[in-house]
């Protein structure tokens, strides 16, 4: 079963080609972050034009790359939830219209599903299948864990209580100076300096929470790096380059710091042994390198996606598509975008 996905919850336009849930035939993504880096951040309205633009080249691609025509697609998956509503709208607008020409059917697609099931791509058909688990989404919007039952089965066990992840890397990367998008800013900084050179504190809610909070550690850095009241007002950032590495690199630690140990602590909890993460910031190299070093530790199995798949993408779209129409779960052309 051939299956196009389409995502547009954010700033990304994509779309792909993905057969029998699993094997990629195309991936396409119109980024727009040169659009945004301006302001350093997405501006809803800026994306909304963007995705205009970009859809119809975009999708017409997908088919391309994937040597697919449109009359051999077997279903249109579409992300319709959660994401900026105008941007969502576009998306959707624009799967139910392929749908409605070919007379095919409409899946919709939780956007946090699947970035969960984004590590189930380009998996060997052979292998078993990574559920039961626990999964951390982890990204600008999101930073969550689940215990996952299966690609649609997820029970909530924790949430920011404020920030996610992904945005204190934004706020952060713009303290220091650094570039817009942050995480691969931080990132890239954090490899030259000392993860133990600022103790930053870490936020643990209490030793049975699985939930998390990022805002007293974006704080922290602020306090660090300008000082506090009408003096952090006044005064710029002006570090040198191995001091901010530094500040970058201890940031980072305790960022992934407590996103490993309450990971792992809800996967003991839990009673299962593998573990799924997801979103942009899975992409950052020193929580895929601490996770997988604590975790073979503690005998759980780590599974990532790859590099590729760890942004907003339509090929985890679509892959999770196939296990919702296996089931006979479509959508009518009334579905409705949801922001949350």
């Amino acid at each position: 079963m051939k299956i196009l996905g389409i995502e547009t919850s954010c700033d990304e336009t994509c779309a792909a080609v993905v057969s029998d849930g699993r094997r990629v035939l195309s991936s396409v993504v119109a980024t727009q972050v040169e659009i945004h880096r301006k302001y350093g951040g997405v501006v809803p309205e800026i994306a909304s034009r963007a995705h205009v633009e970009a859809l119809v080249p975009v999708v017409a691609e997908a088919l391309q790359e994937a040597r697919t025509a449109a009359d051999a697609i077997d279903a249109v998956a579409v992300v319709h939830r959660p994401g900026l509503i105008g941007s969502l709208l576009l998306g959707l607008a624009a799967a139910k219209t392929l749908a409605w020409l070919r007379g095919i059917p409409l899946v919709g697609v939780n956007h946090i599903e699947g970035h969960i099931y984004a590590a189930c791509l380009e998996r060997d058909p052979g292998a078993p299948g990574p559920f039961p688990c626990v999964s951390l989404i982890v990204s600008g919007g999101h930073t969550s864990l689940y215990r996952s039952e299966g690609p649609a089965d997820h029970r909530l066990l924790g949430a920011t209580t404020d920030d996610a992840a992904g945005e204190a890397f934004d706020k952060v990367a713009s303290l220091l100076g650094l570039e817009y998008p942050g995480g691969p800013s931080v990132d890239r900084a954090a490899e030259r300096g000392n993860p133990k050179a600022v103790p930053f504190p870490r936020s643990w809610l209490g030793p049975d929470s699985f939930d998390f909070s990022f805002s007293g550690l974006k704080t922290a850095v602020l306090y660090h790096v300008r000082g506090k009241g009408a003096e952090a007002k006044r005064r710029q950032t002006h570090l040198a380059d191995q001091e901010m590495a530094d500040v970058a690199a201890s940031f980072q630690e305790a960022v992934v710091d407590v996103l490993v140990t309450k990971t792992l602590r809800a996967a003991e909890a839990s009673g299962v042994d593998r573990v799924i993460v997801g979103g942009g910031v899975a992409a950052n190299r020193r929580l895929r390198a601490r996770l997988q070093e604590e975790a073979d530790r503690a005998g759980i199995e780590v599974l990532l996606p790859a590099m590729r798949f760890c942004t907003d993408n339509a090929a985890m779209v679509a892959g999770l598509a196939y296990h919702y129409a296996r089931a006979s779960r479509f959508a009518d052309l009334d579905l409705e975008a949801r922001a949350g």
